[in-house]
């Protein structure tokens, strides 16, 4: 009777209460399973190893309450046993609304991960998109301004000509004003000459004067005064 009703009856009952709470944390490790289903199914595997345990303790305690010698020992086992039943079946109920609650929360998160992929892609296209309409605006900016340089470099081509021409029309004009001056030169020089003879030409045309002037008066005094 000390092997029925002693220490090993005591011994099973503590290990049908730590396999037990096991299986409760178990559960609970279930309901919080954030995915993915592989871990969920390592989680259930091993449920499924604690309850067996379980059971099988559960069944050596109502066989050892069935051998048992007092009436009273007996029933009292069994109603152990009865209890532990119902705790095994209230843990396998919770058991089966914590893989529904895993199941729907790991679906639910796929589903959002997958609209995630979606607005990801379309985020991704919709950036494609406006990278390319970016790219189309800077190449055509980036046309506008060559287009504007090369304007600007024929202006200045162009300005450039302009004072060349201008340029060449100084030097031509100082060289037409260079020949001019020395025309303007040779003329002061002929005009000096031309006043110079014209002074000239007055005094001897006054000495001429004179002097016919003193022959006239000659002249008259000879023919007028021949005593004188």
């Amino acid at each position: 009777m000390a092997a029925a009703g002693g220490v090993p009856v005591r011994v099973c009952h503590q290990e049908i209460v730590k396999f037990d709470l096991e299986i409760k944390a178990a559960v609970q490790d279930i309901r919080d399973c954030p995915g993915p289903l592989g871990a969920l199914t390592e989680l259930n595997a091993v449920v499924k190893e604690k309850f067996r345990h379980l059971r099988g303790r559960i069944q050596e305690l109502e066989q050892m309450a069935k051998e048992q010698d007092k009436e009273s020992e007996k029933q009292a086992l069994l109603r152990e046993v009865e209890n532990h039943k119902k705790q095994m079946l209230s843990n396998q109920a919770a058991w089966r609304k914590a893989n529904l609650a895993c199941k729907i929360a790991i679906d639910n998160s796929e589903k959002d991960q997958l609209l995630q992929g979606r607005d990801s892609l379309r985020h991704r296209k919709t950036t494609k998109e406006s990278l390319a309409e970016s790219a189309s605006n800077i190449t055509e900016s980036l046309m506008g301004i060559s287009r504007m340089m090369s304007q600007q470099v024929q202006q200045s081509e162009e300005t450039v000509q302009t004072l060349a021409n201008s340029s060449r029309t100084i030097l031509e004009a100082n060289e037409e004003f260079k020949s001019m001056s020395g025309t303007i030169q040779l003329g002061r020089k002929l005009i000096t000459k031309y006043n110079r003879r014209e002074l000239t030409d007055k005094l001897l045309i006054f000495l001429a004067l004179a002097l016919f002037l003193a022959t006239v008066l000659y002249i008259l005094k000879k023919r007028l005064f021949p005593f004188l």
